[in-house]
Formats: structure tokens, C-alpha cells, sequence
């Protein structure tokens, strides 16, 4: 398959293929255990498994962002901050 014109790479590739598996393994997480485990953390409102993988997600993002904008294409440190930003959000949120 041809995709040149979006510019696919193998770290795009990898990274949306991760993003994939995430929403598969949350679905499958949910059929086995449905509710979603609601608890209310350091935001002060109630979030289900759900929530926070999408906090964690979205905040990634900015983190991976503000990276490639602050310092450079390097962005493994960025990996790095985002899993533990995502597990923060986990075990407080």
C-alpha cells in the first residue's frame, strides 16, 4: 500500500499502531471487567479507566508537543516523560 502522501514513517506507524492496541486492550479490559473502576482522585471528580487513559493520551501529546517544539526531533526523553505522566495519571486521577 502506497502512503507517501501522508508521509507515514515507521515512527508514526508505530506510534498509532500503539495508540490501536491501547483502545483494543481498554475494550477487552471492559468486556472482562465492565464499570470501569470509578474512583474519584486529585481532580476531585469521578473517572473510570476509560477517563484516564484519555487524560493520559491527550496529555502526552502535549508533552510530545511541547518537546518537538521546545528542544528537537529527538523525542525518545518525551516517550520517556509521557509513560510516566501516563502512569501518574493512573495510580492519582
Amino acid at each position: 500500500m502506497d502512503l507517501q502522501w501522508m508521509a507515514w514513517t515507521l515512527p508514526t506507524a508505530i506510534f498509532f499502531g500503539t495508540i490501536l492496541s491501547l483502545l483494543i486492550g481498554m475494550a477487552v479490559w471492559e468486556y472482562v471487567s465492565p464499570g470501569g473502576n470509578p474512583r474519584v482522585g486529585v481532580l476531585r471528580f469521578e473517572t473510570t479507566r476509560g477517563d484516564r487513559l484519555f487524560i493520559s493520551l491527550l496529555g502526552s501529546g502535549f508533552i510530545n508537543l511541547a518537546w518537538l517544539g521546545l528542544i528537537g526531533p529527538n523525542l525518545w526523553w518525551a516517550l520517556a516523560l509521557s509513560v510516566v505522566y501516563a502512569i501518574g495519571v493512573f495510580r492519582l486521577v
